[in-house]
């Protein structure tokens, strides 16, 4: 039976103004996951405001205080870890192996952002005046507004959230409309845990109504975003124009290259999970296999058998290997770029069609896909999001590189090799924000930084030693403890010593 939730605003669980609803459904079975409280320009106010409150208080509450709410939560997680996994499953659509990776990346997030509440590092520096002092400390921004994808409904909200949290902010939070029940159950938890009202607040709907009233109102000092990059670029604009702060993680096109030395059996491994792990719904999905002429055949050989050999069906059958797509516009996406590089002559090598046998009929499947292109063919450079790869055969290295790289993206990249020159030539010229060498191009760990190059962000960095620099200002201070007043720059003259 689906489950009604609530909006939480000022630490009550409450209804939309609107009394209007609209459902959370299972990709694979078509059933209704939840009912959801469909939030109006009003309620996103009313969420702001509220947090705009609690954050003067909650920023004066000792730092390794507020981390002691991150630790709750992420013990709050682990205890109810396989109950959200398959709920995880039924919204979104990942097999549960990876729902279960998806929440314990939330739960190590919470971990270790908590561990900044007694670290918080700033700096102290000489100064060039006697009887003075100098040190620069991180002051939250203020109000963040989080606005979330539906492809890690947990583990990306956590990566805005908790270091928002320990560095004395407050948050509202607009889920994606496809997995609002996750990001329910991720607010109940720090709500449970103690988060102060208005501290953490959720409200549900779509971009155009309440994405759009978090980027306009005058309270929200931060907007982190990830999404695509076209939604990236209405969120800068707006928020650019109100002076706001904007954290933008977007899109990739990630290539994995495969060269004549590498250990091709491993390759495929990397390849078949890269591609079509989250049936492609990642934004570090291998999207590209850029492969050496003279093992393409064998490489071909090992991988088409095998990717016909993946299992499509429900998530929470252990037995399956791909999910479904998120819901029917993207599968509708899906196949027109199928279309799109039959028109364009690229030689579809296995797949290309919906998936509609059986049970599968109810929900919204897609043959795993793999074409032959050419480097400038359009699935080979726009983002697809799905399970569909393009393999690009190139003569050496530096074409490897070249190819690489000409992409609008630049999140991740890979290499499979054995030859130590060329992995470290890689490592120096992939101009992605992550290289893996003899690995595919997802697996990135929480306490090391994340984010890309080009359309894929706005420079920004989320996680690891950068955790805090979305999340914070930095303001120095001077203290002059002479007891009269001395001119910086003025009444410092070059020492004769």
């Amino acid at each position: 039976m689906a489950e009604t939730i609530k909006m939480l605003i000022n630490g009550e669980w409450v209804e939309s103004s609107s009394g209007e609803y609209f459902d959370s459904i299972n990709p694979a079975t078509g059933e209704v996951v939840a009912r959801v409280p469909r939030a109006t320009r009003e309620d996103a106010d009313r969420g702001v405001r509220a947090a705009y409150e609690a954050q003067k208080k909650w920023r004066r509450v000792p730092a390794p205080h507020r981390a002691e709410v991150l630790f709750r939560v992420a013990r709050i997680l682990e205890q109810r870890k396989e109950e959200l996994a398959r709920k995880l499953t039924q919204e979104m659509g990942k097999v549960i192996a990876e729902a279960r990776g998806d929440l314990q990346e939330a739960i190590d997030m919470s971990y270790f952002a908590a561990g900044e509440g007694r670290r918080m590092h700033g700096m102290t520096a000489p100064v060039e005046m006697p009887n003075k002092f100098t040190m620069s400390v991180r002051d939250p921004v203020g109000v963040v507004a989080v606005i979330t994808p539906w492809n890690f409904p947990t583990a990306i909200p956590s990566w805005k959230m908790m270091p928002a949290l320990v560095a004395g902010n407050a948050v509202v939070f607009k889920p994606a409309s496809d997995t609002p029940l996750l990001a329910y159950e991720l607010v109940r938890a720090l709500n449970d845990a103690g988060a102060p009202p208005g501290v953490v607040n959720i409200i549900y709907g779509s971009g155009s109504v309440v994405g759009d009233a978090l980027l306009e109102h005058p309270l929200v000092n931060l907007v982190t975003f990830t999404g695509s990059s076209d939604v990236g670029r209405h969120v800068a604009e707006v928020a650019g124009r109100h002076l706001k702060r904007v954290s933008l993680e977007l899109g990739g096109k990630n290539a994995i290259t495969i060269m004549d030395d590498a250990d091709l059996d491993l390759a495929v491994e990397g390849v078949l999970w890269s591609a079509f792990g989250t049936t492609g719904q990642r934004c570090t999905a291998c999207s590209r296999v850029i492969v050496h002429e003279k093992v393409k055949k064998a490489f071909l050989d090992r991988l088409i058998p095998r990717v016909e050999a993946l299992r499509l069906g429900n998530g929470l059958d252990p037995n399956t290997d791909v999910g479904p797509l998120v819901n029917a516009s993207q599968l509708k996406t899906v196949d027109e770029y199928v279309q799109i590089g039959i028109k364009e002559g690229a030689k579809l090598l296995t797949g290309g069609h919906p998936v509609t046998d059986g049970e599968l009929a109810r929900g919204f499947f897609y043959a795993p896909t793999v074409f032959e292109t050419t480097p400038d063919m359009r699935i080979a450079q726009e983002e697809i999001f799905g399970p569909v790869l393009s393999v690009i055969t190139v003569k050496d290295l530096d074409e490897a590189i070249e190819v690489n790289n000409g992409v609008a993206y630049g999140l991740s990249s890979s290499i499979y090799t054995q030859d130590i020159n060329k992995a470290f030539k890689a490592m120096r010229d992939l101009t992605t924000g992550i290289v893996y060498v003899n690995a595919g191009t997802i697996g990135a760990e929480i306490h090391m930084p994340f984010g890309g190059t080009r359309n894929t962000g706005n420079g920004h960095r989320e996680a690891g030693h950068t955790l805090l620099d979305n999340v914070t200002e930095w303001k120095t201070i001077y203290v002059d403890f002479s007891g009269r007043l001395q001119k910086a720059q003025i009444d410092n003259p070059v020492s004769t010593l």
